[in-house]
């Protein structure tokens, strides 16, 4: 789904902070959701900009289901929790999610327990576009 243009987007930008400005217009350094908000902004205005159809399509769809980004407990495999950011309301099923720790999104699939981390990773569309 992602082409040789949107990886070169994503290198260019990456899911860390480190590749993000560190200081607004206003000189003082944005909180951890405006930070991951330019993130999702510039994927999805990538998105808008590519020749591919699906990848325009899936960021629409994944735009109609973003939310502010929100922290969250998310469980890992072997009983690891760590706090993460829900950038997309569930469906009931999957959600997305930024683990900050690891610099990159995830999807996520709701249970009992809240988000479960089911290793797949990567861009917040290529997440979203898995299933």
């Amino acid at each position: 789904m992602w082409g040789e243009a949107d990886a070169d987007l994503f290198e260019k930008i990456g899911p860390e902070f480190s590749k993000i400005p560190a200081m607004t217009g206003s000189g003082q350094q944005p909180s951890a959701a405006q930070r991951i908000d330019t993130l999702l902004d510039a994927e999805l205005d990538a998105a808008a900009k590519s020749q591919d159809d699906v990848l325009r399509r899936t960021a629409q769809d994944f735009a109609a289901l973003r939310c502010p980004p929100a922290e969250v407990t998310v469980n890992f495999s072997g009983g690891l929790t760590q706090r993460c950011w829900s950038v997309s309301r569930g469906d009931g099923t999957y959600r997305v999610v930024y683990l900050p720790k690891a610099g990159y999104f995830s999807l996520c699939v709701e249970s009992d327990f809240g988000p479960l981390d089911i290793g797949v990773h990567g861009p917040a569309l290529g997440c979203f576009g898995s299933v």
